[in-house]
């Protein structure tokens, strides 16, 4: 009995190479199989290099230095049937994913400066968006994922957060227009998303499907006048979001979602350029469609390329028999991959096609490298006394709060200043991160278990943030009563918040007259050197030479 020929069978190569044009497949930006840090999500060589014969028209990268992925781009391009486009989120600058280039401030910390100097926001999130278009570049990127239009309304947004560039529609769409502006005119493509609005949610789309009960009055006020300026500074392409809005769909989510992709980003808002659906693979969407399936719904949609999906082989022969059936047409994927072909040729002959030569890529840097302090020297505060002297090392109590060991690893290496420095003077450091024995006690008026730490003055560090994947906007543990419990023993020795804006906020009325407290929106290397540098030289940290030297 010969069995019924497949759909991808069955379907002609034109096209087979015309869906093979709309998927985006993640990648490791390490070269070798065994280096990649996710393998759930990122393919095998051999499989990376057939599917980009056959036609794949984008890869997303992640991990592996700035070094590794400009080597993984060349390899990618050659490996590839036509013009690919090479994409990464890197919505603080490219040093955030790739070690080695420049890593920059959460864009969040800009709207809190926007509130203060907006000419000052604004020209620094132009130049923002400069860096980071130079850096991809210089990898071999052409599209960055990025600005977040989202507005983090909501401080309990576990997804979105410090990742946002305002808490209000006015200061996130004017600084996200300014970051357009600056990296598209470096040459690369950029990303509004999360359309139609990621910001006042408090569950992760990563884990569940949030739902957003607003009105369209109440989305057109606050939600999409961000998108509306990304949109008028001329981004290139929106990226979709994983989320429920009954008032414009009732059935399926909005990257799913004709009425929201088709009916209000093209039709109503009048967005011409790429429509990119937020990664399939979350599990927002697989814990309810197919890998097959929920590409098929985003392009019936509106979306004109399917990332990350679950299964690259069931999203493309689930295409190829939508289109049998009638449920795709060709002229409509045609259409999409015609809007892939314009927006790859807009940035042709800006770094599109490999990576910028540079003849000397340090004297290049150094522009980078100044932005980034200058951002973290900008939107850093403190309170207190930072001349208050204090009689003797004591602990370097530090919380790192992350779910992802890759992410820990980058801002808390053996290097860095925030545990480099207070060791140099004596400080005893105690690192609590996910594996640390936990500190506290039973008694919720004073919660650590300040037995376990042993004598001295406490030194509190804490990196805490919105982060993907933990399911929750920051840490839940008790720091203000914490906070308390150390200044009535007289042990608080001074207090640094990395991250968190709004935990910061709760904690900086409980500090005690004479002790010093410093807020850093960045959690890199650099911004520590600078936040113990400001936290004063009464507790020994200070540093005789200036921070911009420290380049770890």
């Amino acid at each position: 009995m010969i069995s019924e020929p497949s759909a991808t069978q069955a379907a002609g190569p034109a096209l087979l190479r015309l869906i093979h044009q709309l998927i985006v497949v993640r990648a490791s930006g390490k070269l070798a199989d065994h280096q990649r840090g996710y393998p759930r999500w990122e393919l095998p060589n051999n499989k990376l290099r057939s599917l980009l014969e056959a036609g794949v028209g984008g890869v997303i990268l992640l991990g592996g230095s700035a070094a590794e992925v400009a080597l993984r781009c060349t390899q990618l391009r050659r490996w590839a049937a036509g013009p690919l486009l090479l994409c990464a989120d890197v919505e603080e600058g490219v040093g955030q994913r790739f070690d080695g280039a420049t890593w920059l401030v959460p864009p969040l910390a800009l709207g809190r400066l926007y509130g203060r100097e907006p000419q000052q926001a604004l020209e620094l999130a132009e130049r923002y968006g400069q860096c980071t278009g130079r850096d991809a570049r210089a990898l071999g990127l052409n599209w960055v994922l990025g600005p977040v239009c989202d507005v983090n309304n909501n401080p309990a947004n576990p997804v979105i957060n410090v990742r946002a560039w305002g808490e209000d529609p006015a200061t996130a769409g004017a600084l996200a227009a300014a970051f357009v502006r600056g990296v598209q005119g470096a040459g690369v493509l950029g990303c509004a998303k999360h359309f139609p609005g990621h910001g006042d949610t408090s569950s992760d789309s990563h884990i569940t499907l949030p739902l957003l009960p607003h009105s369209h009055e109440r989305l057109a006020a606050i939600e999409l006048p961000p998108f509306q300026q990304a949109i008028a500074a001329g981004v290139a392409s929106v990226m979709t979001a994983h989320l429920m809005l009954p008032e414009l769909d009732q059935e399926r989510p909005a990257t799913l979602s004709k009425p929201v992709l088709t009916g209000l980003l093209r039709q109503q808002l009048g967005f011409a350029g790429l429509i990119v659906t937020d990664a399939l693979v979350m599990d927002a969407i697989t814990g309810r469609y197919g890998a097959g399936e929920a590409a098929v719904l985003a392009l019936e949609a509106g979306a004109d390329l399917v990332l990350m999906p679950a299964d690259a082989d069931a999203a493309i022969a689930a295409i190829a028999e939508a289109v049998a059936s009638g449920r795709l047409n060709v002229e409509q994927l045609e259409a999409s991959a015609e809007r892939r072909l314009r927006a790859l040729e807009s940035c042709a002959g800006s770094g599109s096609g490999a990576a910028l030569a540079v003849a000397d890529p340090e004297a290049a840097a150094q522009p980078n490298q100044a932005l980034a302090l200058e951002l973290v020297r900008a939107t850093m505060e403190t309170a207190g006394s930072t001349g208050a002297a204090t009689p003797q090392a004591g602990i370097n109590l530090i919380r790192l709060d992350s779910a992802l060991a890759a992410a820990a690893a980058a801002v808390l290496r053996a290097t860095a200043p925030a545990l480099a420095r207070p060791e140099s003077r004596g400080w005893r450091t105690v690192l609590l991160e996910a594996r640390s024995p936990s500190p506290w006690g039973c008694d919720t008026d004073a919660p650590l278990a300040l037995e376990r730490l042993g004598p001295g003055q406490v030194l509190l560090q804490l990196f805490v943030r919105g982060n993907p994947f933990r399911g929750s906007a920051g840490s839940a543990e008790p720091w203000p009563a914490a906070l308390r419990q150390l200044a009535r023993a007289g042990r608080l020795a001074g207090l640094v918040v990395y991250g968190s804006p709004y935990l910061w906020e709760e904690l900086r009325p409980l500090l005690p007259p004479g002790v010093p407290g410093v807020y850093s929106p960045g959690q890199m290397p650099l911004a520590q050197a600078e936040a113990l540098q400001r936290l004063g030289s009464g507790l020994g940290l200070g540093d005789t030479e200036a921070s911009a030297g420290f380049t770890d």
